[in-house]
């Protein structure tokens, strides 16, 4: 399960990540966020937050994965990864190289540090 937080006041959507990611928990996500980048324009940022990653169900949730990073990467300033799992470092390491959003690893305990960072 993924859910989806959308801070209409600082344009900031955290993502929450329960167990195995699922191709409907990245269509869900998409339903909340594109409404909202057609009427208001880009994000600041969004937070992935989540202590341990589970991965993903199938190939077929992972390349959905892929698609919303695709059509949503140029759509925000910046991302955030606010976990204890090495999968931050690796996130942050990779991502830099395919989104266009300025990425910043954080400890799971500092959600509030991420979002400061988003709103600097």
């Amino acid at each position: 399960m993924l859910n989806t937080i959308m801070d209409a006041e600082t344009k900031i959507v955290t993502l929450q990540p329960h167990g195995a990611l699922k191709k409907e928990d990245f269509d869900h996500a998409v339903e909340i966020i594109d409404p909202f980048i057609k009427e208001h324009g880009k994000l600041n940022g969004i937070i992935v937050y989540s202590e341990t990653f589970q991965g993903w169900e199938d190939f077929a949730a992972f390349n959905r994965h892929l698609t919303f990073i695709k059509n949503h990467h140029r759509k925000i300033k910046k991302l955030a990864f606010v976990t204890d799992s090495v999968v931050g470092d690796f996130g942050e390491m990779v991502s830099s190289h395919f989104v266009a959003a300025t990425v910043k690893t954080f400890d799971y305990d500092k959600l509030e540090d991420a979002r400061l960072w988003i709103l600097e």
